[in-house]
């Protein structure tokens, strides 16, 4: 099974956390960065070859991960020179990978079965899985319904439900055979391409624990949460 972590961004939204480390190595708790965590992860869900799209500051994730073999894993590297969104450093790499591997953001805190993922994936023979996550968005306003000019409903500050892409995804090669390497690729236009095209993609649902690490105050959180998850999160790691 083989793992493909995104870690190439500069995690604007982070800083100042991400002025001189990149996102997938800021601390959680006192001794394991994100990344970190999730190699552990990938190792124990059974992963033994990992490929890590990096960029920005890209030199230092190189010295920390290595080769990866601290963690039982096989560690190889892609280099972006431009940002390529969320699918296109893929498409550098396709030659190298195997017909069905996992895709994954290199700044997610989840207990998600990542080996489940790729065997659903595969087992379904769509050409991307989407883990989802469901959401509850809060609207601070009340909402008005208009026709015409006139209001014709009203609801005070509704609450309303989403299942969200957790940035872990199955993809199978043939579903990036069409783009070119080296052009960016958006996880949105693979997704709204696949659909015109009538491939639908599956969705792997999960309820269990999920943090996207995007904003200060997410990384707050994680740090918080992170004492009485430790167990959770490494389970097995």
């Amino acid at each position: 099974m083989h793992a493909v972590i995104l870690a190439g961004g500069k995690g604007v939204r982070l800083r100042p956390y991400t002025t001189a480390l990149p996102k997938p190595l800021v601390p959680i708790g006192d001794s394991h960065a994100i990344l970190e965590i999730v190699l552990r992860q990938l190792a124990a869900s059974g992963f033994r070859r990992c490929t890590l799209a990096i960029g920005h500051l890209g030199n230092i994730i190189r010295a920390y991960v290595g080769d990866g073999s601290q963690w039982g894993l096989e560690v190889d590297y892609v280099t972006e020179d431009s940002p390529l969104g969320t699918m296109g450093p893929l498409l550098n790499m396709i030659g190298q990978l195997p017909e069905h591997f996992l895709v994954m953001n290199g700044d997610v805190l989840t207990d998600l079965d990542f080996a489940d993922v790729l065997r659903k994936h595969t087992g379904s023979g769509a050409p991307l899985t989407i883990a989802t996550y469901a959401r509850t968005v809060s609207i601070d306003f009340g909402v008005l319904t208009t026709e015409d000019g006139q209001v014709v409903g009203f609801t005070e500050k509704p609450s309303m439900d989403y299942r969200v892409s957790m940035g872990v995804y199955g993809v199978s090669r043939p579903a990036l055979a069409r783009y070119t390497p080296g052009l960016p690729l958006g996880f949105d236009e693979l997704v709204l391409d696949l659909l015109a095209a009538g491939r639908h993609p599956r969705a792997y649902d999960f309820d269990g624990y999920w943090l996207d690490i995007g904003r200060p105050d997410d990384y707050d959180r994680a740090n918080a949460d992170f004492g009485s998850l430790r167990g959770l999160l490494l389970k097995g790691a």
